[in-house]
């Protein structure tokens, strides 16, 4: 038995789910897919094999379908998984599921009303070496931990924005930490735990948008730990690092590279045999999504036709959603945010 799977939106980001699926044909088989370009469609459907569509509401009503995978603009995203779970199919998102936290619980209600499952899409959880961290912090290596530090500095012009006029607006996507540091929001609370406060400043400094291209975030952990993140979309001229700094009272422990793709320091108080993996983990990716979209379906896979248990679920990709609406709001106010939010 193979899960029947149809996508919809078929741009920049769909490459990734494509080749994640196409690589675990055993579980899964191509029905669909559809974009509002006829080209892109078309063009995913040369790649899949499966039937083009430019209506989405058609391709659901036409289709036998198991699961949807939503690549579509971010504003987008609950409509769409609300659409697909009233069918009764299971719901795939891309980050982030929603831009606002109440449209986020819209899409928790119908899947859970519908008895469907919502996966949310973080695959860099699936990265090598922050599956090494996270290890470690598990096993309480870092003792106390003290800060962690995340910073973002990437790259994208404003052709990049001209290329498609939903990106940086804040009805469909939202600006540099809602979109491209979403997953590193997610990174620091999986990893670190909650956050209870927040205060940030934000700023359209390089481009002609909505939403910002630059910001700061200072955070307090519900343990404890203070942690920050530095964000740009204006790094000269490429991207130059997306990376994660653990200070801990046994531990200290840098991830840098482009995209946390590479350990640079690893120092414990102890020795322990995954040591010895620092170099295996080490990995240089073709961008920054990295290769954890096969993973991340693999589980999809599992939960669906095996009931295991999922990775990341709706309750789950919620969190990332509460603490970039409250660091939003603080960057809006100019005050500290507590969270949870009321």
């Amino acid at each position: 038995m193979k899960i029947r799977i149809a996508l919809v939106g078929c741009g920049r980001i769909s490459v990734n789910h494509i080749q994640a699926i196409q690589s675990l044909s055993d579980y899964f088989e191509w029905t669909a897919v559809c974009d509002v370009d006829a080209v892109k469609a078309e063009d995913a459907a040369q790649l899949t094999g499966a039937r083009p569509f430019t209506s989405y509401e058609k391709m659901l009503d036409s289709e036998k379908i198991d699961a949807v995978s939503i690549c579509t603009p971010s504003g987008l995203h609950v409509e769409h998984g609300i659409l697909a779970a009233r069918k009764g199919m299971h719901v795939i998102t891309e980050k982030p599921m929603a831009t606002k936290l109440t449209d986020a619980d819209r899409l928790i209600r119908a899947c859970e009303q519908e008895g469907v499952r919502l996966f949310v899409v973080k695959q860099n959880r699936l990265n090598s070496t922050l599956q090494l961290v996270k290890q470690a912090i598990d096993a309480n290596r870092f003792g106390r931990i003290y800060m962690a530090t995340v910073n973002v500095f990437w790259q994208r012009p404003q052709s990049y924005y001209n290329a498609a006029p939903w990106r940086g607006t804040w009805a469909l996507d939202g600006g540099a930490f809602m979109n491209q540091a979403s997953h590193y929001v997610d990174m620091l609370e999986w990893l670190i735990g909650d956050v209870s406060s927040v205060f940030a400043m934000t700023d359209t400094m390089g481009r002609e948008i909505e939403a910002e291209d630059t910001g700061s975030a200072v955070m307090r952990f519900g343990n404890g730990a203070i942690g920050n993140m530095n964000v740009t979309m204006l790094t000269y001229p490429k991207n130059l690092e997306g990376s994660l700094t653990i200070l801990g009272q046994d531990g200290t422990v840098v991830v840098g590279g482009t995209s946390v793709n590479r350990i640079e320091t690893w120092e414990f108080a102890d020795q322990r045999a995954e040591d010895s993996l620092l170099e295996s983990v080490n990995y240089n990716p073709p961008s920054v999504y990295g290769y954890g979209h096969s993973g991340y379906y693999r589980n999809v896979a599992q939960v669906l036709l095996e009931g295991a248990a999922p990775l990341i679920d709706g309750k789950e990709g919620r969190k990332s959603i509460e603490l970039l609406e409250a660091l939003y709001l603080s960057a809006r106010e100019h005050r500290e945010i507590s969270l949870p939010l009321k």
